[in-house]
């Protein structure tokens, strides 16, 4: 028997599931629209109005924004990393060392633009 069969299924299943939801949400989902449901979602206050060209967002948004996606980064890769960390040897340490390496580039960037401050 073939050894990818069982992934195979289990991408089918969950297609199919995916699919299913999609489909029967559109049935038994309500059909009320208002102005409420249509209107931007800024974190439960009232939304404000953006010029036409579209609004200017503050540089700190994009810096949480980037620090969010480096500490994701960073934890997909040492949390195994960290499992393994017995079988890898002295390679497996090298390899994660460099990694850390690349990664102190953004957190200097953070700390100099200020990222790192919250007031």
């Amino acid at each position: 028997m073939n050894a990818a069969w069982p992934i195979v299924a289990l991408g089918g299943l969950a297609f199919a599931f995916a699919a299913f939801s999609v489909v029967i949400a559109a049935f038994t989902g309500p059909k009320r629209f208002n102005r409420a449901k249509v209107a931007a979602y800024e974190c439960g206050i009232e939304p404000t109005p953006q010029p036409i060209g579209g609004g200017r967002f503050p540089v700190k948004y994009y810096l949480v924004a980037m620090m969010f996606i480096i500490f994701d980064i960073e934890l997909v890769f040492l949390y195994p990393w960290a499992v393994a960390f017995d079988q890898l040897g002295l390679f497996g340490f090298i390899a994660m060392m460099l990694f850390l390496i690349n990664l102190i580039v953004p957190y200097l960037y953070e700390w100099r633009r200020g990222g790192l401050e919250w007031d």
